[in-house]
């Protein structure tokens, strides 16, 4: 688990390289509107380019975590077919309900069923390597998904992404690997400082425009990795809801901590809002942490607390004496769903 975090930017390196082999016919540039399936680990990519490129993406973005795509997919439709493993029931039965519509589809895999699908039947693929992700969990496969897609994307002709911001990119990790990692010791690391704090809490995650997908991100890793009942809510839609829900039940006081992932790239509105909600929190007598972003590119601050919040859960499951990589849940899940 360690070395998967360790490898991040090794994983960016070389799924950027392998998708420039990647063709994508001209007509897939005629599209109204892309669909990503995908599930669990699959899918975080995902929702971390559905955000943080919200206001450069000129079409809608959907994720579906299901068997089915939406009414709306036609030939019109970028349908992009995420499974870390090639073999996820739900995204190999709705990418073919997508081909029965005409979609434009394009495979995103290590291999298995879906790359053979997309073999068979001349679709677009990117299959990549594994080889810096020895965990072999999809949650810590993250920079062959994150920029796999975006790579997709790019070529698709949906986003422009330059070389020069993938070195960018890739210097943030090396840094960030550097602050957060394991030689760094706790006084100098909040990664380590904020698992200290979060052990045998609740952790609920909060974040506001780009970094909402790293929210996302944070807390499934958080569940698979730490074990712990971790989730998250957006600023400013929380401050509607949320700000009357922490009196009960009475262990609240007890059982949660969240986490404020803060940037100076969000609204000032936003940016208010956050001092605000640290308010009521206290009133309630729940406790918080707060990180406040380093990086000054919305791209950048992503890579940032990607790293941190894959520490976080590393270091968490750490503490709690437990093996990271293990989903024993899921595994027994999954084997008595093919019964």
């Amino acid at each position: 688990m360690l070395g998967s975090i360790q490898l991040v930017g090794k994983q960016i390196e070389q799924v950027w390289k392998v998708a420039k082999g990647l063709k994508i016919p001209a007509s897939y540039r005629n599209i109204d509107n892309i669909v990503v399936l995908g599930m669990g680990g699959s899918a975080l990519g995902a929702h971390i380019i559905k955000e943080l490129y919200k206001k450069d993406l000129g079409i809608p973005v959907e994720i579906v975590n299901n068997y089915h795509v939406p009414g709306f997919v036609n030939n019109k439709t970028l349908v992009i077919a995420s499974s870390y493993s090639g073999t996820t029931e739900e995204a190999v039965s709705a990418v073919q309900e997508a081909r029965l519509k005409k979609a434009k589809i394009v495979v995103i895999s290590s291999g298995g069923t879906l790359a053979f699908w997309a073999k068979k039947n001349k679709i677009p693929a990117l299959v990549f390597p594994t080889e810096f992700n020895p965990a072999g969990s999809p949650r810590m496969g993250l920079g062959y998904s994150i920029f796999g897609q975006i790579a997709i994307l790019a070529n698709a002709g949906v986003l422009r992404v330059t070389s020069y911001e993938i070195q960018k990119v890739l210097t943030t990790i090396s840094i960030y690997e550097k602050t957060f990692g394991a030689d760094n010791p706790e006084d100098a690391n909040p990664a380590k400082q904020f698992a200290g704090k979060l052990l045998d809490k609740s952790v609920w995650y909060i974040a506001s425009e780009h970094l909402c997908g790293n929210a996302h991100v944070a807390a499934n890793q958080m569940n698979e990795n730490a074990k712990k009942f971790a989730g998250y809510f957006v600023i400013p839609e929380l401050n509607h809801h949320l700000m009357e829900g922490m009196l009960f039940p009475n262990t609240n006081k007890e059982n949660i901590r969240f986490v404020m992932l803060e940037s100076d790239l969000y609204d000032k509105r936003v940016q208010k809002r956050y001092a605000i909600t640290r308010e009521v929190l206290e009133k309630n007598g729940i406790s918080f942490v707060s990180y406040k972003c380093q990086e000054k590119k919305a791209l950048m601050q992503v890579c940032e607390i990607l790293l941190l919040g894959s520490y976080i859960s590393y270091y968490s499951a750490i503490l709690e004496g437990i093996d990271p990589t293990a989903i024993p849940f899921v595994d027994f899940f999954k084997e008595q769903l093919k019964k």
